[in-house]
Order: C-alpha cells, then structure tokens, then sequence
C-alpha cells in the first residue's frame, strides 16, 4: 500500500532558483500553538537505578536534564539555521524511568505565526543528550533513540497526533 499524506508541491525553504531561505511568515496569523516530541535513553538497569537514586559520578541527571532541555528549545533558532525565533509561553521535560530505559517526553507552547514542533524536538533531543553525557562515565554502550514528534496543534494545518 502506498502512502496516501499529501506531499507538497514546492520546498518552503528554497527559492526557484534552488537557494535556500527563510520562510516569510510575515502574513501568517496568529494563533495558540503546541507541540509534544518524544526521545529515549535506553541503558542498563543498574545504571537506572543510579539514575533514579541521583549517585551518578555527575550528579542529580534528571533535575539537570530537565534544565537543558528547557534551554534547548529557548534556543532552537540558534541551532537549526531556518528556524524562526519564537516566544515561548511554556516548555515542560518529564520522565518516565522503566527497567532498561527513560522516555523523555517534552511539550512546547507558544502564541505566534509558526509551530514549535522543532523547540519540542530540541528539548528532547538536548535533554536526552544530557542524560548520556551525565551516564556515559557508567556506560559508555547508552543508546538515544526514537526522537519524533508526538502532536502538534494549531497553524494552517490544524491539529496532528502521532498513531
């Protein structure tokens, strides 16, 4: 079965001429806008477990985690070329320790002319990133995977979750 998602016609990103930009959002509406993205640290359970105790080498990796992915996505337009610098209302990173692994889990708000799926995105990604760098002293073999978006709301093309 192929799939049936509309592609787009054009790139937004690239003139005709094949030069890239930054899209003009000048016109676009102002509306409420959220998005919620995903990333997981996956480890050893003893490792978990220092984790969860807070006696990593490093310190206390959660609350620290937590701090860089809030960062991250104030940040996002610095570190992704085209994206637009957007005023954030609110960013919130939590996580869910399982026996092997955490799910980090971010959600991103904003009042503005574009979505904030990449901030979302970017918490995730930073938060995860910190969690490695705080275990990699206890387990050099950590993997980060699964980064997605999970929802997103408002904008032109409304509201979206991933099934």
């Amino acid at each position: 079965m192929t799939d049936q998602t509309p592609q787009p016609t054009a790139l937004t990103h690239e003139r005709p001429d094949g030069a890239v930009l930054m899209v003009d959002v000048t016109d676009k509406p102002v509306t409420k806008r959220t998005a919620r993205a995903t990333a997981t640290l996956i480890t050893r359970p003893d490792v978990i477990d220092l984790l969860v105790a807070g006696d990593l080498p490093k310190g206390e990796a959660l609350a620290t985690a937590r701090i860089a992915g809030i960062m991250g996505a104030k940040q996002t337009s610095a570190l992704i070329p085209l994206c637009h610098p957007l005023p954030l209302s609110g960013a919130t990173v939590d996580f869910e320790t399982q026996a092997d692994r955490v799910i980090i889990e971010t959600s991103v708000k904003t009042t503005g002319v574009t979505g904030v799926e990449m901030e979302a995105l970017t918490a995730a990604s930073i938060a995860a990133l910190t969690l490695y760098d705080m275990i990699k002293a206890v387990d050099k073999h950590a993997q980060i995977t699964d980064l997605r978006v999970l929802s997103k709301t408002g904008g032109k093309s409304g509201d979206w979750v991933h099934e």
